[in-house]
């Protein structure tokens, strides 16, 4: 099993849009990075297990767990010239960019904000989230890094 982390602004998609969801399940559209795409293509896996973080808002943080519920499939928004993440360079014939349906967990008891996962670099040392000038908003998280952020949901900020 591999472990991720989708951003999501949550004024755009949030935690409770995933839950509030049919079946809290919703695909995740509108990768239009080749190394997240990657991700979603290569690595992958239904069945992994993901954070989900609220980005550019007040306190961005991690608030939920999510899993990958579903194989890589092309994302529609790419073929429709009205969507917001339209790429004329992406048909149905040859997709350039895909998605994977996420399905809802649950939120994590609080929210783990990016300033205390930055208080522990010590331990989260090569966390793609804490490291300078990274944009992603998909990234994997090792396991040890994935346990230590569950471990700290348990405790007071």
């Amino acid at each position: 099993m591999n472990y991720w982390l989708f951003k999501s602004e949550p004024d755009a998609f949030s935690i409770d849009d995933l839950k509030n969801a049919p079946g809290k399940r919703e695909h995740w559209d509108g990768i239009r990075n080749y190394q997240a795409r990657n991700f979603i293509r290569d690595d992958m896996q239904k069945g992994d297990m993901a954070f989900f973080y609220h980005s550019s808002c007040a306190e961005p943080g991690v608030v939920g767990i999510c899993e990958i519920v579903s194989d890589a499939y092309p994302d529609h928004t790419a073929f429709d010239p009205n969507e917001k993440y339209y790429d004329a360079g992406s048909t149905p014939e040859n997709p350039r960019w895909l998605m994977r349906d996420l399905k809802y967990r649950r939120k994590t008891k609080r929210l783990i904000s990016l300033a205390e996962i930055k208080q522990h670099t010590d331990k989260l040392e090569g966390f793609p989230l804490i490291r300078r000038g990274n944009r992603l908003s998909i990234m994997p998280v090792s396991p040890d890094h994935w346990d230590f952020i569950i471990s700290l949901e348990q405790s007071k900020s």
